[in-house]
């Protein structure tokens, strides 16, 4: 979808100030969003791209206005809710008024195996892919409603595919609940003049991971 999230080549949100040896945690709370989050979705009712969604879908004034793990923390809310785990009446007072023990539930002594063990996303699938190494490609112009994982900066320009990497979960389909649909995935790399003209870095270029029906042959 369209949102705040998806800022790629847009202007007028002022210049990138990486800070220097930054922490992967500013404060102990943001510590605990991380570990929040996690351990909610090994509980099973949501997948991550349902997870992803439900932050894009945040108004802008939210999403723009908190901090990277306070808009973890306003999504899973929104899950929470929507799955039946908490009432708005538990969120506003910060109590629960029930709790019954979840059978998916991850003690603590399981958290590093869960952690290693991941939640691979590859699929197998018959179909041969539409595009090789090296096809002129064109990303489609596509303005959804729904999950999305193309970017909104390469929409309508031309790249090239650099790689093939398989069958993926298709996150358009799975973020909605309506399958994983896999497709293939493609690496394709655009070059900065095509995407921002008279603007970009000279010789730049920019890769993204493009799941198959988001292309077509140029």
């Amino acid at each position: 979808m369209n949102g705040p999230h998806d800022l790629g080549g847009k202007m007028g949100f002022g210049a990138i100030a990486p800070e220097a040896e930054e922490p992967i945690f500013h404060a102990e709370w943001e510590e605990r969003a991380l570990g929040l989050t996690l351990a909610a979705g090994v509980l099973g009712a949501w997948n991550i791209d349902e997870s992803r969604h439900a932050r894009e879908s945040l108004p802008w004034p939210i999403y723009l206005g908190t901090s990277y793990y306070e808009i973890w923390t306003r999504a899973l809310e929104v899950l929470l809710q929507r799955h039946g785990f908490i009432t708005p009446e538990e969120l506003a007072s910060g109590d629960a008024q029930t709790a019954p023990a979840h059978p998916r539930r991850m003690p603590a002594d399981a958290v590093d195996a869960v952690l290693a063990r991941g939640g691979p996303t590859d699929r197998a699938i018959e179909t041969a892919p539409r595009f090789g190494v090296g096809d002129a490609v064109r990303a489609l112009n596509l303005q959804p409603n729904g999950h999305t994982r193309l970017p909104g900066y390469v929409r309508g320009h031309l790249g090239r595919v650099v790689a093939t990497r398989g069958g993926f979960i298709f996150p358009d389909s799975n973020a909605h609940g309506n399958g994983e649909a896999p497709q293939h995935l493609y690496s394709v790399r655009f070059q900065g003049a095509e995407l921002w003209g008279g603007a970009a870095e000279p010789g730049s270029s920019v890769t993204i991971d493009a799941w198959e029906s988001y292309l077509e042959h140029a």
